[in-house]
């Protein structure tokens, strides 16, 4: 296929989708943008209703043949997709970059996640086994034990965000090939191209997947329903706003349901840290990293009050600092939102803050689609800034007199996925372990990290379910007992 991924821009051909594992064209097209430029860049086939229809079915009928394979072909498949990745690792970067207007680095980051994603789930496609269980603990089980195992729950629906093109995919079908649950991903319409790019590699991976086991196919959201209401699904896999999320979840009348939500992540700076140098060049990444276009992305962080200007002082000098540029090069740090209308939010929440009486402390200007990293602190709680997911490069700072009073700040928003805290007191973190109202706690780092392994998702609007290669694959599975 003519190569639109190396960033030259040399054609227009459309993209087509893949339906069933093979090559799919229509005449009905999206235009994919780039942020950066804002020129059209490509051309990709567009699916209604009825051909997502007709993948679920495809998907359906290979759910049996899916269900049989042995373990090992799995796991050589998701190798060979790790492989391929791997091998076409720059060409993946640089797609990130021209449709999601990701810098380089993060990109680049990004494709060497979706590596180790594919690669963890080759690894636990051989480890998916059940248990014995005893079962004499009453009169009636003398002489009876129980065995169970782990089966795939059958065709997969999987959506996606623009934020995290390749990774976020991988984190549905990685999982779902370890399983043997056919799906049918439809990417954001805002970054088709990666997960496209996935597809081909996907579709050259060898061992095969039985025929029809999956769709990687564009669309628009009011196209959707067969993905979310259709019989045959039999779990949605769905990662974007709580808003969306949650009407999905209420449609999705048939299927289990696991979402990746929003989230509004705080970090407190506890009064025993004394490295304050370390825990600011964490934040600042945490914070402004992909112009805070990121769920986890550090929004309030909580510090001690004697320790406040010295806080905001070094946080805007790294706001101020961070480097704008083309983002092919590695050396830029800060770039665009996915679309100007996406900062011309941000932009009003930021004015909404400062009319309420916040103070800018650095940033605060918008130029189309760039925001500047902004600093902000005295953010009334009521505003959005504070409570809700600003999903830009903008950082709330609030000081706290006790850390109990820390704690309550953090809870203070309906969103619940991840928080950090920095401090070497193990009492501290046990009363956060325990009283932050999250999925994870992270230790001594923004809220920002994650290991691709480690089990993820949120409470409250956060979501329900979780991700990390081995949790999401006991999610796409379900217990099957035989007593004996």
């Amino acid at each position: 296929m003519p190569a639109i991924y190396s960033g030259t821009m040399q054609t227009m051909a459309v993209r087509p989708g893949f339906l069933g594992g093979q090559p799919w064209s229509s005449a009905r097209t999206w235009p994919v943008r780039s942020p950066e430029s804002g020129a059209n860049v490509a051309q990709v086939a567009l699916a209604g209703a009825a051909e997502l229809a007709e993948a679920l079915a495809a998907a359906a009928a290979a759910a049996p043949g899916m269900a049989a394979e042995p373990a090992y072909v799995r796991q050589e498949r998701l190798y060979a997709i790790a492989a391929g990745i791997e091998a076409r690792a720059e060409e993946f970067a640089r797609c990130i970059v021209l449709e999601a207007g990701k810098p380089m680095r993060y990109a680049r980051g990004e494709v060497e996640r979706a590596v180790r994603t594919f690669r963890a789930a080759g690894e636990e496609a051989v480890r998916v086994h059940g248990e014995v269980l005893p079962l004499d603990s009453v009169a009636r089980g003398a002489g009876r034990q129980g065995l169970t195992r782990r089966v795939p729950v059958g065709a997969c629906s999987f959506i996606t965000p623009f934020n995290f093109p390749l990774n976020l995919a991988a984190h549905k079908v990685a999982p779902a090939l370890a399983a043997g649950c056919p799906f049918v991903l439809k990417p954001a319409e805002k970054t088709p191209l990666t997960a496209l790019l996935l597809a081909e590699v996907m579709a050259a991976a060898r061992p095969q997947a039985p025929r029809g086991a999956w769709s990687v196919l564009p669309a628009l959201p009011q196209d959707t329903a067969p993905l979310i209401e259709d019989a045959r699904v039999k779990l949605l896999s769905f990662t974007g706003s709580a808003r969306v999320g949650w009407e999905l979840r209420r449609r999705a009348a048939c299927a289990k349901v696991v979402l990746e939500l929003g989230g509004n992540a705080a970090t407190i700076l506890g009064e025993d840290w004394e490295d304050l140098e370390t825990a600011l060049n964490r934040c600042s990444v945490g914070a402004f990293a992909f112009s805070g276009q990121v769920c986890i992305k550090l929004q309030r962080l909580l510090v001690p009050r004697r320790r406040f200007d010295a806080v905001a002082d070094g946080m805007s000098r790294r706001a101020a600092a961070l480097r704008r540029g083309p983002l092919l090069d590695p050396e830029t740090e800060i770039g665009p939102l996915i679309t100007t209308e996406a900062a011309a939010r941000v932009s009003d929440w930021i004015e909404q803050a400062r009319a309420g009486g916040a103070r800018i402390h650095a940033g605060g200007r918008r130029d189309g689609a760039f925001v500047e990293p902004t600093v902000l602190s005295d953010v009334p709680r009521h505003q959005p800034a504070w409570c809700d997911e600003i999903f830009g490069p903008v950082l709330v700072i609030a000081p706290y007199d006790d850390f109990e009073e820390a704690l309550a700040l953090a809870n203070d928003t309906p969103y619940g996925l991840q928080a950090s805290l920095f401090t070497h007191d193990w009492r501290r973190m046990e009363r956060a372990w325990s009283a932050l109202e999250v999925g994870q706690v992270i230790l001594n780092e923004s809220p920002a990290w994650r290991s691709d392994d480690m089990p993820y998702g949120g409470v409250k609007r956060s979501g329900l379910g979780r991700e990390g290669v081995r949790y999401a694959i006991e999610e796409m599975t379900e217990l099957r007992l035989l007593v004996l």
